[in-house]
């Protein structure tokens, strides 16, 4: 049995999907199982990081788990939820983590991921860690703003990213839950070429045929598009130095870590966008 927490999320609901494609046996955790749409022969659970005796329900029987924590300055959830799976005698943890974590330029974001990070390397089980670049997938936010005509928010600037799929990172991380050869390595995913914002922009607008201009943010204005979002303060902190981080160039990274894990090259945003068109329309 692998348990995959996080399990409505953007890599958690790809990784359910994945291994039940081909024929894992799998445990979706969730704290809302009406909300998730899964294969047949998926167990879904319901769980919260809050409720520890769920959670232990849950990792009772795995032998491997995809632990996504609750981001955010509190850890305390990252680490127990580790501890509590090694406790279950799961042998075999994969964390979602992010790229730039334990790097100081990258602000309180860059710290969030440490202690869970930690933990994971101190235990016995076998263990790996992922962290990603930016997704592909966050321009989905762009999808209301493109079908009215009105400019995308860019708060990132002239910033270069390794946009990563999705779908990559979910494919890496099945095939650490599957093969011990990927315990104790930390992978550092990210798409095959750098790209700003408006680069994604100019991308989306010749996949759907129709113009999509970018509107470029102050530090100011990208504080109030975050409060705007009902983003809590400690979090906006974090995401705030984030974006500095960005503009300043330092995510400009590039790496071969999905071609190493699966065999070819990461997916480009014109692959990812092309295959979501319709989401935009």
């Amino acid at each position: 049995m692998i348990l995959v927490t996080g399990a409505t999320g953007t890599i958690g609901s790809e990784v359910v999907r994945q291994l039940a494609a081909r024929g894992e046996k799998v445990r979706a955790l969730t704290r809302d199982p009406s909300r998730l749409d899964t294969p047949p022969g998926v167990e879904v659970v319901r769980g919260d990081f809050l409720d520890p005796e769920s959670v232990d329900s849950a990792l009772a029987g795995a032998k491997a788990a995809f632990l996504v924590a609750v981001l955010g300055p509190d850890t305390r959830p990252d680490v127990d939820l580790i501890s509590r799976a090694r406790a279950a005698g799961v042998s075999r943890l994969v964390k979602l983590s992010a790229i730039g974590t334990g790097d100081p330029e990258v602000g309180p974001g860059g710290t969030w991921h440490v202690p869970g990070e930690e933990a994971l390397r101190a235990g016995g089980a076998d263990w790996t860690v992922l962290r990603p670049s930016t997704f592909a997938s966050n321009t989905l936010s762009w999808a209301d703003p493109i079908r009215s005509g009105e400019p995308v928010p860019n708060l990132t600037g002239d910033g270069r990213q390794g946009v990563v799929d999705p779908r990559d990172v979910a494919e890496v991380a099945v095939a650490a839950l599957l093969d011990p050869r990927h315990a104790g390595r930390t992978y550092t995913l990210t798409g095959p070429e750098p790209i700003t914002a408006p680069d994604q922009a100019t991308v989306l607008a010749d996949v759907l045929g129709r113009p999509v201009r970018s509107l470029d943010l102050t530090a100011d204005q990208v504080r109030s598009h975050l409060q705007g979002s009902g983003m809590p303060e400690p979090y906006m902190r974090g995401v705030l130095a984030g974006t500095s981080y960005v503009r300043a160039g330092r995510n400009d990274v590039i790496t071969d870590d999905v071609r190493q894990v699966l065999g070819r090259r990461a997916r480009t945003y014109r692959e990812w966008a092309e295959d979501h068109r319709e989401a935009f329309r």
